[in-house]
């Protein structure tokens, strides 16, 4: 394998069935009950993997329920609108995903006649899908022996071989100890083993099911630490008459989550406002301000029956829902 000497895996190598199976047990003692772990159906297993892509697991359990119900098959999905995935999206952020979803599930229906391709080979060939996404499906629905590579994986196989490992070589690691047997639950279970033992800070050695393997003991390689978070101030206006509210829509060639409905934002902070929230974006920290609107403000009546089926913004939907003029989703 490239970039890794003998000495450092050539031990691994040679216990691979051992490290797997000790792995794959520890899973199915120590695993998380999450629902896209309990199918085999690869439109369900997609649609969490995008789903999971820049985004916590509990972020993601109550939009991959609602999502489902919404659009249960691929075909559902190829048939929708925009605006309505962009809506059942909504909250999730990174909007480009729910986009490249909808595109996908529209090849699917129309060069596979609506049946979802069995081989990573296939899916890579579809928009939005790459090495990682194409592996996990095929693994775990199809039991195709690819092995993937997330942050986590990546991580722990640093850690097994105590030194910095390039990435090409992470990957032939991780397709080295795969075997043909289960390899949808050795790929889920070296994710899981990263995601709740083998952590970014204050790993927990002691509980690792294939700790005699590890060279390291969570000491190295060095964890880079992150960028600074950046702050920010917001402010909004807030008009509702009766049952409408005031909503602007973002034009559709906008660079950031276009298309997508939001309260008229306002210029400068008053120092009343009738909600305070504190809400974050990929490396910002804003401290939002919601005023009451006054006289002519920006936008459109949109009467409350017809704004949960919009394509909000997540930061919109969490103020209407803070103010009462629409319910929390269930």
């Amino acid at each position: 394998m490239p970039n890794l000497t003998a000495p450092q895996l050539a031990k691994l190598l040679k216990v691979k069935v051992a490290f797997r199976a000790r792995l794959i047990r520890w899973y199915e003692r120590k695993g998380r009950a999450l629902p896209w772990r309990e199918t085999r159906d690869p439109y369900r297993i997609w649609v969490s993997e995008i789903m999971l892509q820049q985004t916590r697991v509990n972020a993601v359990m109550g939009h991959y329920r609602r999502f489902l119900e919404q659009f249960p098959t691929v075909g559902d999905l190829a048939a929708s609108s925009e605006a309505d995935v962009l809506a059942a999206w909504s909250g999730l952020g990174y909007y480009r995903r729910a986009r490249m979803m909808r595109a996908a599930a529209q090849q699917i229906v129309n060069e596979h006649g609506g049946k979802f391709p069995g081989s990573a080979k296939e899916l890579l060939a579809l928009p939005g899908i790459g090495r990682y996404t194409a592996a996990a499906i095929a693994s775990i629905a199809h039991d195709e022996p690819r092995a993937v590579v997330d942050g986590n994986v990546e991580r722990v196989v640093q850690r097994i071989a105590g030194t910095a490992v390039p990435q090409a070589a992470v990957w032939a690691f991780a397709q080295a100890m795969i075997g043909r047997r289960r390899p949808g639950d050795f790929n889920q279970a070296m994710m899981e083993l990263g995601a709740t033992v083998c952590t970014p800070v204050s790993p927990e050695c002691g509980r690792c099911p294939v700790r005699d393997a590890c060279r390291s003991e969570g000491k190295g390689p060095r964890v880079k630490p992150r960028a600074a978070r950046k702050h920010a101030v917001l402010a909004y206006a807030f008009a509702r008459k009766g049952d409408a509210v005031r909503l602007v829509r973002r034009a559709d060639d906008a660079r950031l989550m276009a298309g997508m409905w939001e309260l008229p934002e306002v210029e400068g902070v008053e120092a009343k406002a009738l909600l305070r929230l504190k809400h974050s974006i990929t490396t910002t920290d804003y401290v939002v301000h919601i005023h009451a609107a006054k006289a002519g403000a920006r936008g459109r009546w949109v009467s409350l029956s017809e704004v949960s089926a919009l394509p909000l913004t997540g930061l919109t939907r969490k103020v209407l829902t803070r103010l009462g003029a629409i319910a929390s989703p269930a």
